[in-house]
């Protein structure tokens, strides 16, 4: 049975996670596949993230941005994608981007499982992984990693696919690629021909008492919902670092490999 979602989002970290924030929160039905290989798990204290001074655990970032693209409405599952493909009619798929009977704009999207999924847009938010990528038109650039050749907002030559982060040849920092994700998620708004999206909460009044309509994605909350909402959020950070987040340190590969 193949599962239908306006985004796929292929890798859990901070590229992925933030376009599907972004995403999800402008009504699409956005599924993240996540292998949970993240490179910022290995990352033993993350100290340049904005907005903690202190640093923060990179396991329990990775977590608390999960945790905010579900809140928004994205699905994420565990699972390691194999291909991603165009898809056919009949439901199969295929490399060729040609074929008289592909799907107007759909990919087919296959887990190791043998889960299969369909989607109009696809963000590839891997680290340097692209083999995954069955689609003539993506172009791959060799640097001793492989990365995918985008446009500066994450677009690929193909149409509904993009790259964010680390595999659209951002630098290697957490928040580079988090931004990166945010962007190339806006991008594909803004191409899905939808109107101008803010995605900003105002204080009552702000556009209505000029005159003006809410801008798509805007919202006004009055004093009492603000406050409400700020002791929310005060309650919620406080669970988050009530303790020490349970998840081990993880090491690179090859130490894994020699310890074994």
């Amino acid at each position: 049975m193949t599962t239908t979602y306006d985004v796929c989002i292929v890798g859990g970290g901070v590229a992925g996670l933030s376009a599907a924030t972004f995403t999800a929160r402008h009504g699409l039905k956005t599924l993240v596949l996540d292998s949970g290989e993240s490179i910022l798990r290995r990352n033993a204290h993350l100290e340049n993230f904005p907005g903690f001074p202190g640093g923060v655990n990179a396991r329990l970032l990775l977590e608390m941005m999960a945790d905010q693209a579900e809140d928004a409405g994205a699905d994420r599952l565990t699972a390691e994608v194999v291909s991603v493909s165009h898809a056919r009619d009949d439901g199969t798929d295929s490399a060729a981007g040609t074929d008289s009977d592909l799907a107007d704009g759909r990919f087919a999207v296959e887990t190791s499982d043998g889960a299969e999924y369909t989607a109009d847009y696809v963000v590839a938010a891997t680290k340097n992984a692209v083999g995954y990528l069955d689609v003539d038109g993506v172009g791959i650039v060799d640097r001793g990693k492989a990365f995918v050749d985008t446009d500066e907002r994450g677009r690929t030559g193909v149409d509904g696919l993009y790259a964010a982060g680390r595999l659209a040849e951002k630098p290697h920092q957490a928040v580079v690629c988090a931004g990166h994700g945010a962007e190339v998620a806006v991008t594909l708004l803004e191409d899905d021909d939808r109107p101008f999206y803010h995605d900003w909460v105002t204080p009552d009044g702000y556009f209505t008492d000029r005159g003006r309509e809410l801008p798509p994605g805007c919202e006004e909350i009055d004093a009492d919902e603000r406050d409400r909402r700020e002791q929310g959020s005060l309650d919620t950070m406080t669970d988050y670092f009530a303790e020490h987040h349970p998840d081990p340190q993880e090491t690179h590969p090859s130490l894994r490999e020699e310890s074994e």
